[in-house]
């Protein structure tokens, strides 16, 4: 009888993982408006999850199939990589249909909602509540990062530092604040690494100008000054320098100390490049700038394969992975 007991338990566990896991879509085969998000697709299972998992729920109000605005949303949006990481992993994910009828219909009406709508954006809690503003008419990832870190910082949550690093990339994007320098001195390797654990640094470049070792920098003019990072660079014994038509990168000097690590073989945005190269420069740990996907290949490079994709186009690299090992 005890072995009978066994089998019917062990059937029971099995059955109610397998319907678990047929309750999110396949960001593999679904629709392209979805984006690369594994969304629940029930509402008041995602309250229920909100509640157990002490997660927001993160909704998208999408037309499926849709229009142009919504499957470019799909695109642009709900596949970056990092935005779905943190959906995923800080949130249930949640899509609502806008052209159905049943229980999508129901959810719209909830929420006073249109049919047959662009995309839209609630995030709420376990009862349903909005915890920022709707999201609608700005179809962009820089306004969904904000209402993320907006609710994140609410529920005194931590913002992952790989999150804090996409919203630097994505303001630096929107508004035009970026700008480049050119900082000449005794050896780029030591300069990346220095001017790098800047705050408001963007990207490192190492090259040379005139036969003299330099380092391109891209930074955030609203994070950091002109004036501060050409004076923290005077204070390390690097000099500014004038671009001119002698300047050409060295890609096999560039992100040099990272090059020397298993993260070349992880897919980084270009930030995270910069960010990781400078802490193992300065022998510090740079794991916390992985999201939890990137830490998982780290931290299995043997099944990931030993093939360089730092330095290669973020997220086609991403995607080719992350099909690779599903």
């Amino acid at each position: 009888m005890k072995s009978i007991k066994y089998i019917t338990t062990a059937f029971l566990c099995t059955l109610l993982f397998s319907m678990n896991a047929q309750q999110k879509t396949n960001p593999k085969n679904q629709d392209e408006e979805l984006g690369k998000v594994a969304w629940y697709r029930d509402y008041d299972q995602a309250v229920l999850l909100s509640a157990k998992e002490n997660k927001p729920v993160f909704i998208l109000f999408q037309e499926v199939p849709g229009c142009m605005t919504c499957r470019t949303y799909g695109h642009n949006v709900m596949s970056n990589p990092l935005l779905v990481e943190v959906i995923e992993n800080e949130f249930i994910p949640l899509a609502i249909f806008n052209n159905k009828g049943g229980k999508d219909k129901q959810v719209l009406q909830k929420y006073n909602e249109p049919t047959w709508n662009n995309p839209v954006v609630r995030i709420v809690d376990n009862a349903g509540n909005n915890l920022t503003n709707r999201i609608a008419g700005d179809y962009s990832a820089l306004a969904v990062y904000n209402a993320i870190t907006e609710v994140l910082q609410k529920e005194g949550k931590e913002i992952p530092k790989y999150l804090t690093l996409l919203g630097q990339e994505l303001k630096g994007n929107k508004y035009g604040a970026t700008r480049e320098t050119y900082y000449s001195m005794y050896c780029f390797w030591t300069g990346e690494k220095q001017l790098g654990s800047n705050e408001g640094v963007l990207n490192t470049e190492a090259g040379f100008m005139n036969g003299r070792e330099v380092v391109k920098v891209t930074y955030n003019t609203e994070i950091v000054s002109d004036k501060t990072l050409t004076s923290f660079a005077q204070q390390n014994k690097m000099s500014p320098i004038q671009q001119d038509n002698s300047y050409r990168a060295s890609s096999k000097d560039e992100d040099y100390y990272l090059q020397h690590s298993n993260y070349k073989y992880i897919p980084l945005t270009r930030l995270q490049r910069t960010k990781i190269n400078s802490a193992l420069g300065n022998r510090k740990s740079a794991e916390s700038y992985l999201s939890p996907s990137q830490k998982k290949w780290l931290d299995n490079i043997n099944q990931i394969g030993k093939k360089v994709r730092f330095n290669k186009d973020f997220e086609t690299n991403w995607n080719v992975l992350v099909s690779s090992l599903k």
